[in-house]
């Protein structure tokens, strides 16, 4: 009798696992379509329905982190916004569960050098050296993973203009007495080498692009500058902030023509 009721436990088991597999891979499948349609509140509810299945599942998690991050990044950084920060630390919490469940994953390495870099608006001076050292440190990683990773090369790109748009007193400050040694090693070639790496891995999205028209303008490189511009007008709109960054391309581009008209 104990045989028979311990056959029948393994079986009813054993019919459960697969549901519930089945039914975590269909939320992820079709937070990816929502994601996708850029309907990003059904995407974190999808998700979200994936990670209640599976709360160590390392693709819901990075993907949700995402979708928080886009939700989020439609705020913009110059507001003060208590809701749109709140996003960031949790986009940052599932990153970092991410990473754990599968520490040899670029896409959770770089979901998490994403939600460290936003979340840190609202920070003291200390607590962004910090983080900023850790942004580059998990970009890297993702580099070691993955070396093609567009983002992660974006990232690092954006990491080294940063560093160097600081005034010199502020970058010496930070080095020295923050604990921020890697911030010795940013540089502007460093900054448009990596740019111009993410644009080569994905030539049509128009943010590798901008970022790296910007460089080149901060550099002075009126002509190289254009060029980038010229091309991001002609690509067709995918991300949500693709809109505004079309907008700010037009912009910058007026500063451009005006450097090169002198």
């Amino acid at each position: 009798m104990f045989q028979v009721r311990l056959s029948l436990l393994l079986a009813a088991w054993c019919s459960v696992v697969p549901a519930q597999l089945t039914a975590q891979s269909d939320q992820i499948a079709a937070g990816i379509q929502a994601f996708d349609a850029h309907d990003f509140v059904a995407a974190r509810l999808h998700f979200g329905a994936a990670l209640r299945h599976d709360p160590t599942s390392y693709e819901a998690n990075w993907r949700l982190a995402l979708v928080l991050i886009d939700i989020a990044k439609q705020t913009p950084d110059r507001l003060r916004s208590p809701a749109r920060d709140s996003l960031y630390r949790d986009a940052e919490y599932y990153a970092r569960r991410a990473v754990a469940a599968k520490p040899d994953g670029p896409d959770g390495h770089l979901a998490l050098a994403n939600a460290i870099g936003r979340s840190t608006l609202s920070m003291t001076a200390r607590e962004r050296v910090r983080r900023g050292t850790e942004v580059r440190a998990e970009a890297l990683r993702t580099l070691e993973l993955d070396p093609r990773n567009d983002g992660a090369w974006h990232i690092l790109g954006r990491w080294n203009a940063e560093v160097q748009r600081l005034p010199p007193a502020e970058r010496f400050f930070a080095r020295t007495f923050l604990g921020g040694s890697s911030f010795g090693r940013a540089s502007w070639d460093e900054a448009e080498r990596d740019l111009r790496l993410a644009v080569e891995y994905a030539p049509n999205k128009i943010v590798h692009r901008f970022d790296l028209a910007e460089i080149l303008y901060w550099r002075q490189d009126w002509l190289a500058a254009k060029l980038q511009l010229d091309i991001l007008a002609t690509l067709p709109i995918v991300d949500v902030s693709d809109t505004s960054y079309k907008r700010q391309s037009r912009d910058l581009l007026v500063k451009v023509l005006a450097k090169l008209q002198k």
